[in-house]
């Protein structure tokens, strides 16, 4: 009833006017500079003195005192309205709130009891888990123990076994030397291999082998209990025992395998074989072959003299005596071969190839013929080398797979073998032997015509001069079967374009040298300031027959021997030759520059009579000239010379020797243009200045001033004679194949001299 007369809770109060979020300036007026951010005052890491000591160092006291009584502000703000907006059930609150501390008693209680419940019940758990645990770390120990006294027992037993196996080996290897046993005591085994009587044909070696396969293969397991029983004392103790035992087996098992190569018994090498695999102990049976069998064969073939030289006047050739030695590989080793490549065998660890018959060939050589692997008489050297590398495919054709080819090359023998041949220093060699003497013959100081007794067959023939001559057989030799080395093709693709290269420098720069008329700046060059046109001739004939071998012949012979190689390579090689073949071509015009140039030269020498015609209608009275001057005969007679000498008529084509007219032609009559147009222009001058000293004199004189109107001019007279001069020299140009009319320079110098009715009309 008290509740129901309570009086009504009051109404709540209006709701204020909605607060204007910008001020008076349009700012917002809880809006804060950036440096404060709200969000780090309810981080749980908060802290009052390091936020402050954070932003002192940017912001005043003042600024962050004023910015964090604003946020105070518009807190207590909010916390207002939030009341105001949830004021009816902040009110109701005080009355629901009745009784609460009995209520919570009443539910303490059975709290309590509950918590106490599960303490105990926790208690036991681990009280169960704790001896569960101990349990299983007893259990896990007697295992432990268990396993570690079954494994010692295993190993006591084998070695035991083994033991006893190793005493039922022969002791004196003599008794088996003949393959039988000739008593009967011997008739039975306690291992349980029964040995008959030799009656009924049993091969005691072949017994003895599978004994010891037997006997290897239990070591092989003693092996792998020792290793997983290390340091233990037992094993401690007992490893004199397994020494002993090893060795006993080891010598065993050497003597059977010597006696089974002796007989060629194929069953006791394959038992003797299986277990030397079973015992990892490949190396002992790879050198007892090598010891047994290859050793005595290949000392017969190379013997050691106590000086290290092999005697006899074989010298250091290896063919032979590689020729030798496979014959023997065929003969008393191919049968071992052929039983470890035995399929499924699990004997292809072995690798008798290298370790027993290639290692002994080395040593052999090493000791016997050490100046086979020397590069210093690379002939010989080279004929060695690839004796060997035919030696070495005639070992892996005994090889039953690629894999086991690649097994034998990546043997450290076969990389020894092969480390011997320095093919870096034979090619060192080659280089200086090929390149000087290219050298040789390019510092010769003249050009220096072959002989006919040099001259070879192919491109040779059409050779005229010893320095191509050197070019081609320096090329050639290094594609020489008794030259090069396939593994360095590339170094002697690269000496073959150097080779080019030196030649064409040769060529270009002794040219220049000849277009800047002194050498001094370059010794060396000598040929080309004293080479005529004829020798030129040589050039061109050889640049041109060069190019042709190089692109044809020869380059098809390198392909050839590339031909293994894939069809990117060989693309490349052939574009580098090709290239250097084209750039023997360039130097064609360069060397007709040079021709058309030294006969240019001798034709300007007639051509400088010219200054004569002045002199001889200089203040004379002579009348008009009717023929051309005799200077013009000797214009073209250089040019003419050359085109009808016998090295132009042998070496050049007729392509060739119509560009050399044609250039000759035009630079000739350039030249012949230049110093007729001079000499005209200075006549004309000459005359003018003179005409103008009479007509001054004249007036002076009170004299008539066309008194000479009606006379020729020294000027005209110069002017025909030269215009005559031109006919007959366009007729001797016609007379050679070229058209005058044609020649630029010709038509200027038609117009130049011609009178003023023919100037129009070119006609001889």
């Amino acid at each position: 009833m008290a509740d129901l007369q309570s009086p009504p809770p009051p109404p709540p109060p209006p709701p204020l006017p909605p607060r204007s979020t910008a001020d008076f300036f349009g700012d917002p007026i809880d809006s804060h500079p950036m440096w404060f951010k709200q969000s780090s005052f309810l981080q749980p890491t908060f802290d009052s003195e390091s936020y402050i000591s954070d932003l002192r160092t940017f912001v005043p006291f003042d600024t962050l005192r004023s910015e964090l009584q604003s946020h105070s502000s518009s807190l207590k703000h909010e916390l207002v309205e939030l009341i105001n907006r949830d004021y009816a059930d902040f009110v109701n609150l005080s009355t629901k709130l009745v009784d609460v501390e009995g209520a919570i008693v009443r539910m303490r209680a059975p709290l309590t009891e509950i918590r106490e419940k599960i303490l105990v019940f926790r208690g036991a758990v681990e009280g169960s888990l704790s001896a569960l645990q101990s349990g299983l770390r007893q259990r896990a120990e007697a295992a432990a123990a268990r396993e570690a006294l079954e494994l010692l027992l295993d190993t006591f037993h084998v070695v035991s076994k083994v033991e006893k196996l190793i005493k039922e080996l022969p002791s004196v290897p003599t008794d088996w030397s003949n393959g039988y046993v000739n008593s009967t005591e011997k008739g039975h085994l306690s291992n349980g291999f029964s040995l008959q009587h030799p009656e009924n044909g049993t091969n005691l070696r072949e017994t003895q082998s599978m004994l010891l396969e037997r006997i290897a293969s239990e070591m092989n397991r003693l092996k792998f209990y020792i290793a997983r029983a290390q340091n233990l004392p037992f094993i401690e103790n007992m490893e004199k025992r397994i020494q002993s035992n090893s060795l006993l087996l080891d010598a065993s098992l050497g003597h059977c395998f010597v006696d089974g190569l002796e007989h060629r018994d194929a069953n006791a090498i394959y038992n003797c074989l299986r277990a030397y695999a079973a015992i990892d102990n490949t190396r002992n049976a790879e050198e007892i072959f090598r010891s047994t069998v290859v050793a005595p064969m290949v000392q017969k073939i190379i013997p050691r003299s106590s000086s290290g030289v092999v005697g006899g006047a074989s010298g250091d050739e290896l063919e032979e005596d590689y020729k030798q030695i496979m014959q023997h590989i065929e003969k008393n080793c191919k049968f071992l071969l052929e039983i470890s490549s035995t399929e499924n065998s699990g004997l292809h660890v072995f690798s008798f190839l290298a370790n027993s018959i290639l290692k002994e060939v080395l040593l052999a050589i090493q000791k016997g013929k050490p100046g086979a692997f020397s590069p210093g008489r690379p002939t010989e050297f080279l004929k060695n080398y690839k004796s060997s590398l035919d030696f070495l495919d005639h070992l892996e054709g005994y090889c039953p797979s690629r894999s086991a080819v690649a097994k034998f090359r990546s043997e450290s023998v076969y990389i020894e073998f092969m480390k011997q041949w320095n093919i870096g220093v034979y090619f060192s060699l080659r280089f200086q032997e090929v390149a000087g003497t290219l050298d040789s013959a390019l510092l010769v100081a003249g050009l220096v015509p072959v002989q006919n007794s040099h001259s070879d067959q192919g491109a040779s023939q059409v050779l005229t001069l010893k320095q191509s001559f050197s070019l081609l057989e320096c090329l050639r030799s290094c594609w020489r079967d008794d030259v090069l080395v396939l593994s360095c093709s590339d170094k002697f693709l690269r000496l073959s374009l150097q080779l080019l290269s030196r030649y064409s420098n040769w060529l270009s720069a002794g040219l220049a040298a000849r277009k800047a008329g002194n050498t001094g700046s370059n010794p060396g060059f000598e040929w080309a300031i004293s080479a005529v046109p004829d020798d030129l001739v040589y050039i061109i004939n050889d640049l041109n027959g060069l190019a042709v071998e190089i692109c044809g012949d020869y380059l098809g012979h390198v392909l050839e021997l590339l031909n293994s190689c894939s069809t990117e390579v060989l693309d490349l090689v052939k574009q580098s030759i090709l290239q250097g073949g084209n750039l023997l071509k360039d130097l064609v015009p360069l060397v007709m520059n040079a021709i058309i140039e030294t006969l240019v030269e001798k034709s300007v020498e007639d051509l400088r009579q010219l200054k004569g015609i002045t002199a001889t209608y200089r203040m004379t009275n002579k009348p008009l000239p009717v023929r051309h001057s005799p200077y013009v005969a000797g214009v073209l007679r250089p040019l003419k010379a050359f085109l009808d000498g016998e090295r132009a008529a042998t070496y050049l084509t007729r392509e060739i020797r119509n560009e050399l007219l044609r250039g000759a032609a035009f630079e000739i009559t350039g030249r012949y243009h230049e110093l007729a147009a001079d000499l005209v222009s200075a006549a004309r001058k000459t005359e003018s200045a003179l005409q103008k000293l009479r007509q001054g004199a004249q007036k002076r004189g009170g004299a008539s001033s066309d008194v000479s109107d009606h006379n020729v001019s020294n000027t005209d007279k110069i002017c025909m004679q030269l215009f005559l001069d031109i006919q007959e020299y366009g007729r001797n140009l016609f007379s050679l194949g070229v058209d005058a009319a044609e020649i630029p320079a010709y038509c200027s110098l038609w117009q130049c001299v011609a009178p003023s009715d023919r100037q129009n009309t070119i006609k001889f």
